[in-house]
């Protein structure tokens, strides 16, 4: 039995192929009569659309990208959840690329990506990077691009991030409401915003509560987990009053645990802990961590879904669809008030 076609359903209809093809699209160019007789015979002959060739005719791959800092980080896997929803929902593959943090590793996936492979990129730019002429490139050849998380301001399209210098502030209050007087910054990239707003509460809340602003307190963890993991050993040894930490992502949570259980300082009698993290097993933890938790799987799906309406009407991406979510604190042990 031959395959029921276009043009089969065209020459029994007496219509041409483009006509029969906008009436199964439900183009406005087509009458809702004509509509009618095509989606008739369709139905009749069974006929199934070949989504391949559509794609090709419309110029499109049916997938888009995902570049990520890392996977082991349980903010991008909730986010990878939410953009895989929305994108299997409208019919589109996903393909994830991981930077490792590293701008060498995103500056090659980026020039890769240049060829055409996808339709569209959602993306969290690399701590690493220390400037951004290659997203900018990037952007010049494939205007379809949404950032989270790690936004590359360079770019005029649209965001999707947390607040996060109302969640900053908020967990260093949180950490002098508790007690703290001395508290130690963990940064995760002063190139990035996520990193200068998240720093910018910090320092709101210490001049807010009268405490001055101490430079020495601030940790770039931009490297791997084990040299972070020291350089907080080494913060605690020389100032042995810091009785805070506020770690801005969660691996540098983690480094934090490891260098207090290391030199012996109790959590959180000695020190108190916050940090932002998505894990799920944090009220697990000994002690059970407080978190400023980011709605990652809601910020996953709706920036899927800004890019993928503009690669369906094929417009524009603009800044002003850029949205911010809410961000929560759960508080646990880790920065419970000792008496």
């Amino acid at each position: 039995m031959n395959s029921v076609n276009l043009k089969r359903l065209a020459q029994e209809l007496n219509l041409s192929i483009a006509t029969v093809s906008r009436a199964l699209q439900d183009s406005y160019e087509v009458s809702a009569q004509t509509k009618e007789r095509v989606r008739a015979l369709a139905a009749e002959l069974n006929y199934e659309p070949n989504a391949y060739a559509s794609s090709l005719r419309r110029n499109i791959s049916k997938t888009i990208g995902v570049v990520i800092p890392e996977v082991n980080n349980h903010f991008f896997s909730l986010a990878i959840n939410g953009i895989e929803e929305v994108a299997r929902q409208s019919g589109y593959h996903v393909l994830i690329y991981l930077t490792h943090d590293d701008y060498e590793r995103e500056v090659a996936i980026t020039q890769y990506l240049m060829g055409g492979r996808v339709d569209g990129l959602l993306m969290s730019v690399a701590s690493g990077s220390q400037e951004f002429s290659h997203l900018q490139k990037l952007y010049a050849s494939k205007p379809a691009i949404v950032f989270f998380d790690r936004v590359c301001e360079a770019i005029h399209t649209a965001n999707v991030t947390t607040n996060d210098y109302e969640s900053g502030y908020l967990a260093t209050q949180h950490l002098i409401e508790a007690g703290c007087t001395h508290i130690a910054h963990l940064l995760v990239s002063g190139n990035l915003s996520i990193g200068r707003m998240r720093m910018q509460g910090y320092q709101a809340a210490l001049q807010a509560a009268g405490i001055p602003f101490d430079e020495t307190l601030i940790i770039d963890g931009n490297g791997d987990d084990e040299s972070n993991t020291e350089l907080i050993k080494d913060l605690l040894r020389r100032r042995p009053e810091v009785n805070g930490i506020f770690a801005s992502v969660e691996r540098l949570v983690i480094s934090s645990y490891q260098a207090c259980q290391a030199l012996g300082r109790a959590i959180p009698q000695d020190v108190k802990i916050i940090g932002f993290s998505n894990l799920g097993v944090a009220s697990l933890l000994a002690p059970a961590l407080t978190t400023i938790t980011q709605p990652a799987y809601e910020i996953g799906k709706e920036a899927a879904k800004i890019l993928l309406r503009a690669i369906e009407k094929k417009k524009a991406i603009l800044p002003s669809q850029s949205i911010v979510l809410k961000s929560e604190l759960f508080q646990r042990k880790s920065t419970e008030a000792c008496g």
